[in-house]
């Protein structure tokens, strides 16, 4: 039998009035942990949360890395690549790689009889892996294109449409300024909403044919094309790998590449996280510290009567070191309920919501990553554990004689 444990366990089932100087004192112990712990795990699972929510809404208007002909030219009308490549069909044979899909775009000017916007048509073909807008889609249908018919359906955002005053099966007309404006209409299928203002003021889903015709491609030249992988953890290895495979004149860019600001900004918000988190563990070691001499100084006799008892330091130490992991698994317990209770309840309901011109989304974002959770409580109980080790370090110092007398 553990003798510490057992001397630790009768002291802890105490009777009420044994311990009715302390146990309020104990209890905000435990109160103070299970808030610390809820704040740690509601800002991991909002953090993972928001960082995914951008991530896939950015990657699903565009793609995790994109193969356009290289070229200084920056703006929406790129240098047309042939599909008949040889190294289209080993992109798909890289590990890691899901799917691979042609696309072009093109920018355009959509007028009303009463208002003008500036529009980027991104032409997709039947290739295109419809999944992200479907998941965003408010009404209507997400067009879907064949490789022989033109389509002239298009799908635009709630904004363009709140913008121009116009609703699901409205013929729209788009003109193309260059060296003479040409013009092309278009029959509203579905109309979408992410939240991300700076794409859906932007972006509309057309047939790829239109641009292709627009710019006087042939059938089999298309803008570029556009991967997705499995995993975001790997993106700029796979990068490195479609680079290889790839011609010297043409160029893979990753979406980190193509937007550096915004994947900054995401990095930004691990170091606020991570200030929250050290604070947390402070307030949480700080107050097992203070409990710890609390339970000490209470039982100042029952130390001095089992050092008489010949009872080593190390063992009385462990036996009020088990006294206090018993109120950080009881803090971390009820720290659980609250903080993924929280979490729950805003995935489920949505209860907060949130400014979509500034935070790209409607509501706060929440993701449960069991990874980070698990790690979460293993790395505050081990921290809050070594931080036991100083104020037990107490008893080695209180001498049997006057305990016992004091007393």
């Amino acid at each position: 039998m553990n003798v510490e444990y057992f001397i630790s366990k009768r002291l802890f089932t105490a009777k009420e009035k044994n311990n009715r100087y302390t146990r309020p004192i104990l209890r905000i112990a435990i109160l103070a942990i299970a808030l610390s712990v809820a704040v740690m795990l509601l800002s991991l699972t909002v953090l993972t949360g928001f960082k995914n929510e951008i991530s896939s809404k950015v990657i699903g208007f565009g793609s995790h890395i994109t193969i356009t002909n290289f070229s200084d030219n920056y703006s929406y009308d790129t240098e047309p690549i042939e599909i008949d490549q040889d190294f289209y069909l080993n992109l798909m044979k890289i590990e890691g790689v899901k799917h691979v899909q042609d696309f072009a775009t093109k920018a355009g000017i959509i007028k009303t009889d009463s208002e003008i916007l500036g529009i980027v048509i991104k032409g997709v073909n039947s290739n295109f892996d419809p999944s992200f807008f479907e998941q965003n889609l408010l009404e209507g249908e997400v067009p879907k294109y064949n490789d022989t018919v033109i389509s002239s359906k298009l799908m635009i955002s709630r904004n363009v449409a709140a913008k121009l005053e116009l609703n699901l099966g409205d013929r729209i007309t788009i003109y193309f300024v260059e060296n003479s404006t040409r013009v092309r209409q278009f029959i509203i299928s579905g109309i979408y909403s992410t939240g991300f203002t700076d794409f859906d003021d932007l972006i509309a889903i057309v047939d790829i044919q239109h641009i292709q015709k627009l710019n006087n491609w042939g059938d089999m030249e298309i803008g570029g094309l556009e991967i997705f992988i499995d995993n975001f953890e790997i993106l700029d290895q796979l990068t490195e790998e479609v680079n290889y495979q790839i011609p010297y004149d043409f160029n893979a860019e990753n979406i980190k590449d193509r937007n550096p600001q915004l994947f900054d900004w995401l990095d930004l918000q691990d170091i606020n996280v991570r200030v929250i988190l050290i604070l947390m563990l402070i307030v949480g070691g700080v107050n097992m510290i203070t409990a710890l001499l609390i339970l000490i100084l209470e039982r100042t006799k029952l130390i001095g009567i089992l050092k008489a008892l010949g009872v080593s330091n190390w063992s009385i130490r462990k036996v009020f070191i088990y006294n206090a992991l018993y109120l950080i698994m009881k803090g971390l317990f009820l720290g659980n309920i609250i903080g993924l209770g929280f979490a729950f309840l805003q995935k489920k309901f949505h209860l907060v919501s949130l400014d979509s011109n500034v935070y790209y989304m409607n509501t706060v974002p929440v993701e449960f990553n069991l990874i980070h959770i698990f790690g979460l409580n293993i790395s505050t109980l081990i921290i809050c554990w070594l931080a036991l080790l100083i104020p037990s370090f107490l008893i080695t110092k209180i001498l049997p004689m006057k305990s016992i007398r004091f007393s």
